[in-house]
């Protein structure tokens, strides 16, 4: 687009691809998150000593507060992302229920508000039953996010769950849901522009999971027809629209075996696995966040949009899935990146680089293209199979084990298919 970039980095990612990369890059602290990532003064004198036009928060830290959009705002500096007004309706998990249930959309039963108290966590749960799921609030990633059966688990997981909350998105803030077995995790992409356009771009299926930490997306969902892809969207266009959402944003269902939707939360921002709805829809979300925030009208109609083949994301993290998927950061010696047609990576990686222990495992990203799911699980397997990362382990043997997994090629998942699929393992059933 030839926009001039700017790069911040903590100390522990000096050494880091978009350090090298940038036109211009700033330290804007310690390893520590809170001295860094999360560090608002420290980001915004960056932005000012290099006299920038806008910030792009990406997908984590600091990319649904409230708070840092409207200092962005404060400071003349565009925030590449919904208005402040925006991320504190939605950005707020509890807020956002609230919110989607006056805008018409089907809510999973649970919490009016926010649960402060043992007392008021075990009189609801007896209300609506077990099992329960306690989410954090402004929440994101699996982080504060506990699955309870009963008493003596939900007191002690609320206590937990608060305190992962604070650490990770400075609010302890949780609310409690009925949690529903075995459906799929099936969210909507948006875009709305400042002239009230809205239109969805298709589904992600986001089932596979481990501890609620997204391991593989796809799109189309294997289980969605046009119909209910329609209803899906439609629904979500009327979520958004009815508090004037503007950028990039995605709306999240649970989907049940009989086609019923619950709204579960919406994430105010872009989103890790948004390259397999590039794939299918030929559309760059990242450009038209950009241009979107930059006061341009999005031009694409609904009907002009889409979903065409069928693409596959697997994240590969630096975890040693033989060994209950420990962290396993150091220095990588040796890598070889797949290629070839059809065939994305992600990645802030490269030979010699090494993995810190500070941040997310996540290091790298890989999105396979194929004219349907067959061709794209055939091209995803084949790329996993040429990716070589060594002396650190990874997650790429447990990608090859899932993608030869019968079931998951039947499509037949759901958020519970990976601890399944584990749990065989062990019983040396696969």
């Amino acid at each position: 687009m030839g926009i001039r970039t700017v790069a911040v980095f903590s100390e522990a990612d000096r050494s880091s691809l978009h350090v090298r990369f940038a036109d211009e890059a700033i330290c804007i602290g310690q390893a520590a998150s809170s001295n860094s990532y999360l560090n608002i003064p420290a980001i915004i004198s960056a932005a000012e000593i290099t006299d920038v036009e806008a910030i792009h928060p990406g997908y984590g830290f600091l990319a649904e507060n409230a708070h840092f959009a409207e200092i962005c705002e404060s400071c003349k500096i565009t925030f590449i992302g919904p208005t402040p007004e925006n991320i504190r309706l939605m950005g707020d998990k509890m807020a956002a229920r609230t919110n989607m249930k006056k805008a018409g959309l089907p809510i999973v039963p649970g919490s009016p508000g926010v649960i402060k108290t043992k007392e008021e966590a075990l009189k609801l749960a007896k209300q609506i039953g077990y099992p329960v799921i306690i989410k954090a609030a402004a929440g994101g990633g699996g982080k504060g996010m506990r699955i309870c059966h009963n008493d003596l688990t939900l007191v002690s997981s609320l206590m937990t769950a608060q305190a992962e909350a604070e650490a990770n998105f400075g609010n302890a803030n949780c609310y409690i849901e009925k949690y529903i077995e075995e459906p799929r995790h099936i969210e909507i992409q948006l875009l709305a522009d400042k002239f009230g356009h809205t239109v969805y771009l298709g589904e992600r299926d986001c089932s596979i999971q481990r501890r609620h930490q997204k391991l593989l997306e796809e799109s189309p969902s294997p289980v969605i027809d046009a119909k209910l892809r329609k209803r899906l969207g439609e629904t979500a266009v009327r979520g958004v629209k009815a508090f004037n959402y503007v950028s990039a944003g995605t709306i999240e269902f649970l989907l049940d075996k009989y086609n019923n939707f619950y709204f579960m939360e919406m994430n105010t921002r872009i989103q890790v696995e948004h390259p397999v709805t590039e794939m299918v829809t030929g559309i760059d979300l990242i450009k038209e966040q950009i241009r979107i925030a930059a006061g341009e009208k999005f031009k694409i109609q609904q009907d002009a949009i889409h979903i065409k083949g069928a693409a596959i994301e697997c994240r590969i993290n630096a975890e040693d899935y033989e060994n209950n998927f420990m962290p396993s950061p150091g220095k990588i010696e040796s890598l070889n990146l797949p290629g070839g047609p059809n065939i994305r990576i992600d990645t802030h990686i490269y030979q010699g680089y090494t993995i810190s222990p500070y941040y997310d495992s996540l290091v790298a990203k890989i999105i396979a293209y194929g004219n349907n799911r067959q061709d794209a699980v055939k091209t995803m397997h084949r790329a996993l199979n040429e990716f070589h990362i060594s002396p650190i382990k990874t997650t790429i043997p447990f990608h090859i084990k899932l993608l030869e997994n019968p079931l998951f090629l039947k499509g037949e998942i759901s958020t519970h298919f990976v601890q399944e699929m584990l749990r065989e393992e062990s019983k040396g059933e696969l």
